[in-house]
């Protein structure tokens, strides 16, 4: 996904920019909810293996060079833990591909936003070409020359 290509507004053609909103809701929102997903899934993972390691240094804290257990002792060992690390890490990169993917369908939401904007601006002719007000008193002017010199021109035919 492009975030930043899909997010940018060609105002020359709303027709066509508000023909790909809704896909690109859509789009949006289910990568949201697939790293919603993976991200739940992923600390379920990271709860098994916790639970999984906490069974194993209150079975064997010889392994593990404990001495005494207390809940902070194994809580703290848990953690140090190659195997947890990696998960856990793993669930913090997730973690932000799902926040990256919330703040861009907050970001398509805006999008929609300032379409509309956009097209009400538009109805306002506020992108029309600058406008130069009529002088009316030349245009009057100029067509009564212009009619004057026609009608010489036609008293002279008559002539002839």
């Amino acid at each position: 996904m492009n975030y930043e290509k899909d997010v940018r507004i060609d105002e020359t053609s709303l027709d066509i920019e508000w023909l790909e909103q809704p896909s690109l809701m859509l789009k949006y929102g289910i990568n949201e909810s697939d790293l919603e997903k993976k991200k739940d899934l992923l600390k379920e993972k990271l709860d098994l293996t916790k639970a999984d390691l906490d069974r194993k240094i209150r079975e064997n804290p010889e392994s593990f060079e404990i001495s005494k257990i207390t809940e902070t002792v194994v809580a703290n060992t848990i953690i140090m833990q190659d195997e947890y690390k990696e998960v856990y890490h793993e669930f913090l990169d997730v973690q932000h591909e799902y926040n990256i993917a919330k703040v861009a369908v907050r970001a398509i939401a805006q999008r929609k936003d300032a379409l509309e904007n956009l097209v009400r601006l538009h109805g306002q002719q506020y992108f029309a070409g600058p406008k130069v007000p009529r002088d009316i008193t030349k245009e009057r002017q100029n067509r009564d020359e212009t009619r004057q010199a026609n009608n010489k021109k036609v008293k002279r035919l008559r002539k002839k």
